[in-house]
């Protein structure tokens, strides 16, 4: 990935989404729209310091991508101390993202 985004695995989903604010990214390597989203990510998360951001693969983590009722992707879902805050689903432009991770408190 990167310096600023991780790739997590199933089994380190509870613990990373348990501290703080974290942004979660389910992707899939053969999705088009998730490859845009990418660029947008690094982006935001170089500026964006207060919050973890992380990406899944949904492909490789079923168990958690169905608990979470993840049925489309991309899907952003954010995180605060282990509970979901919000969630968007498709493609969403850096500005607007930067409005979304506020609600992060």
């Amino acid at each position: 990935m990167s310096e600023f985004i991780k790739e997590i695995l199933e089994n380190d989903f509870d613990r990373e989404t348990s501290q703080g604010a974290v942004l979660v990214d389910f992707f899939a390597d053969w999705c088009g729209p998730c490859r845009q989203l990418t660029p947008i990510l690094e982006e935001v998360a170089k500026e964006v310091k207060e919050v973890n951001f992380f990406k899944i693969n949904i492909d490789a983590a079923q168990e958690v991508a169905a608990r979470l009722e993840i049925t489309s992707i991309p899907t952003l879902v954010l995180f605060y101390k282990g509970k979901e805050v919000d969630r968007v689903v498709g493609l969403i432009e850096a500005d607007d993202l930067k409005t979304f991770l506020a609600k992060a408190k």
